[in-house]
């Protein structure tokens, strides 16, 4: 269903420095990452698609947190996502939601929210039960 996704950022090196260990907490390795351009790109090893991207605006302007919107990312267990929390919080982002189990969503959904340090919102959520 996805190809890619590119969260535009304002300060590469420091959203760089952000994300490495959360993509590397929920599996994924570096596929690329050009300084000069800038931009990096992370990818489940053996697994063509989808894409995690993050990088500088292609039109140059400032990159700009939309309202309303919100990037999820799978984890393969409550542990990892309770993990994937404690480093985003750790690595300067801030805290938009604890781990936890949201019921309302459905009965195994267990998911934490935070902000990077430019403002973009995330969620690191596991839908499997507990281990």
């Amino acid at each position: 269903m996805i190809s890619h996704i590119y969260i535009g950022v304002n300060d590469f090196e420091r959203a760089f420095a952000f994300y490495s260990p959360i993509m590397a907490a929920l599996g994924h390795a570096l596929k690329f990452c050009e300084r000069e351009h800038p931009w990096a790109g992370w990818m489940t090893p053996g697994v063509a698609r989808p894409l995690f991207i993050v990088g500088g605006t292609f039109d140059g302007k400032p990159a700009q947190c939309g309202n309303g919107n919100m990037t999820a990312l799978l984890a393969a267990s409550r542990d990892v996502v309770d993990a994937v929390h404690a480093l985003a919080l750790a690595h300067g982002g801030t805290d938009e939601g604890a781990p936890g189990l949201r019921p309302h969503y459905h009965p195994n959904y267990y998911g934490a929210y935070f902000r990077d340090p430019e403002g973009n919102k995330l969620c690191v959520c596991c839908h499997d039960g507990a281990a």
